[in-house]
């Protein structure tokens, strides 16, 4: 059996359409069949407009199929010209019973297959007649069916609705010429036939009042005879959202605290660590008496201000501020709050211990000592450049002393003498105790 191709679906073009009706199932079948006499073959096409199958007979198997289902005929041997002779005459005799006035002659019964996938019979008074077909797939199924049934019946439906005579009415040769027109206009652009034939309202509409019908729908629409109508395709207005407003809070009478400008206030430091600092000392009053134990005050100061060690290490060329305690003014100025201000009562700060009078004779002496450096009364030492950045270290640790709390000055303290021994523990000490001064001595 020799395989169905796309040369033979070729050649089936020009065939037309035959029906035979199973009566058990009452399942239509559309056929279509083509012989050769040149080469004495055959093929047969069926489909139940799902699926397809087709069958191709050689010359020899033809006459094995013919003796096979024909057995009370008797075939006697022939030679070859004979045997050509008998073939040829069977040939045709089966060629014109699958044509349109054969086939109705012939009864059709769907039968089991031996060799194929759907098999029937086909029966006369002259002969009977088996096919065995084979299935040749979904998507080949959808190509033939696309190209041998659909695409001609839109452009039979388009002639039919488009044309000014009745259809049924045309003569055959005018009817011919009407065919070839739509044809060949169809063949040059495919895709605006379709468009063309599918865009009448008046075939589009008999279609689907006509599928409707087929598939049992209740209420079918009516057929439209005219123009199709305005479906008035226009941009919607959306709908403006609603702003919500949130309730309004009572507006609050406290007046805002002024940062303080502590700029320039810092000996041999960055601004940035000047901010900082001012921001500690800021917080520092504000916060008013702790109620924390110091154990406990000392551990989050550490946490939270951690010393910024650029103002411990400047460079030689650094100079001490001399009036250290212009910056502590400023940095502890608070604005007067208002009469009508909501916030609640601060506690009354706590005043400072004074400084004991051992460390008042020492910081006079120490002021005296300076006093007599800066007349020249008293010899000065020779500077060394590791000397001059230990002393300008201290005189920043005394300068920016009320700066820090002071979990933050023993921080301080201990750093410097782990950096430069412990030659000047004391002057760290009075700088720990003490507020007031300008400069130390070495």
């Amino acid at each position: 059996m020799e395989q169905f191709n796309e040369e033979y679906s070729q050649l089936l073009l020009p065939k037309e359409w035959l029906v035979k009706v199973n009566g058990q199932t009452s399942t239509p079948y559309l056929i279509k069949f083509y012989s050769s006499s040149v080469d004495l073959t055959c093929c047969i096409m069926i489909t139940d407009t799902k699926s397809t199958w087709t069958e191709v007979l050689s010359s020899q198997q033809f006459a094995r199929r013919w003796r096979e289902c024909n057995r009370r005929i008797n075939s006697p041997s022939l030679d070859d010209d004979e045997e050509e002779a008998w073939r040829t005459r069977h040939l045709d005799l089966l060629s014109r019973a699958h044509t349109l006035g054969g086939m109705a002659e012939l009864s059709f019964e769907v039968v089991e297959s031996k060799i194929g996938d759907f098999a029937f019979e086909v029966e006369c008074k002259a002969f009977k007649w088996r096919w065995e077909t084979i299935f040749v797939g979904y998507k080949i199924s959808a190509e033939i069916l696309s190209k041998h049934l659909i695409m001609p019946l839109i452009s039979v439906s388009h002639l039919a609705f488009s044309s000014s005579d009745v259809v049924g009415d045309l003569s055959s040769s005018n009817l011919e010429k009407a065919t070839d027109k739509v044809a060949r206009t169809a063949r040059r652009t495919l895709d605006m036939h379709v468009k063309n034939a599918l865009s009448r309202p008046r075939l589009v509409t008999t279609i689907r009042r006509m599928t409707a019908i087929f598939n049992f729908i209740s209420d079918p629409v009516a057929i439209i005879t005219t123009v199709a109508d305005d479906p008035g395709l226009h941009a919607l207005q959306e709908p403006t959202p609603k702003i919500e407003r949130s309730p309004e809070h009572p507006k609050s009478t406290h007046t805002p605290t002024p940062e303080p400008n502590n700029r320039g206030a810092a000996p041999g430091g960055s601004t940035r660590g000047l901010s900082r600092d001012s921001g500690s000392a800021t917080d520092t009053d504000e916060e008013g008496p702790s109620m924390l134990p110091p154990e406990a005050a000392a551990a989050g100061s550490r946490a939270d201000q951690q010393p910024d060690m650029h103002m411990l290490s400047p460079t030689p060329s650094a100079k001490p501020s001399p009036v250290p305690g212009a910056a502590r003014s400023r940095s502890i100025t608070k604005a007067p709050l208002s009469d009508t201000d909501s916030s609640p009562v601060r506690p009354v700060k706590k005043a400072k211990a004074r400084v004991p009078s051992s460390d008042e004779d020492s910081e006079e002496e120490r002021k005296r000592l300076a006093a007599q450096i800066k007349s020249g009364a008293a010899p000065m030492r020779a500077d060394t450049a590791a000397h001059q950045t230990r002393r300008e270290t201290v005189l920043n640790f005394r300068a920016n002393a009320v700066r820090y709390r002071f979990p933050i000055l023993l921080s301080m303290k201990n750093r410097i003498i782990s950096r430069f021994g412990r030659q000047h523990t004391k002057a760290l000490d009075d700088g720990v105790a003490s507020c007031r001064g300008s400069c130390f001595v070495f």
